[in-house]
């Protein structure tokens, strides 16, 4: 029997307001990985570490499509996405790796269930 994958499209800010959008088959990996400064590039050249927003697909192709769509989008309306659900732009990340704390739960996006 095969694993069921999920794929995650996010956004990564930086202290200093930089954005990034990626796409991941394991969320908290790759977010520790920026973290970390793991992976030369972008955000380890400009810090950008802090989770400040996520989606969920059970298709890659759909988080493909969605991560082509957000990095095409204005500054201004990821920063209207990132502030719908998460308006004091918290690192969503900050408690995982953690002892003691609760795994991650998420709620898997279809197309029909974004708006925007």
């Amino acid at each position: 029997m095969r694993k069921e994958r999920h794929y995650s499209v996010y956004i990564l800010g930086s202290f200093t307001g930089t954005l990034y959008v990626g796409v991941t088959s394991n969320l908290p990996r790759r977010v520790w990985q920026h973290k970390q400064h793991a992976i030369e590039g972008f955000t380890a050249e400009y810090d950008v570490t802090r989770l400040l927003y996520f989606e969920v697909y059970d298709h890659v192709v759909n988080a493909i499509a969605r991560e082509k769509q957000l990095k095409g989008w204005l500054r201004a309306k990821k920063i209207a996405l990132i502030e719908k659900k998460n308006p004091r732009w918290e690192d969503l990340s900050r408690e995982w790796n953690k002892p003691d704390t609760q795994p991650l739960t998420v709620k898997i996006m279809r197309p029909e269930d974004r708006r925007g």
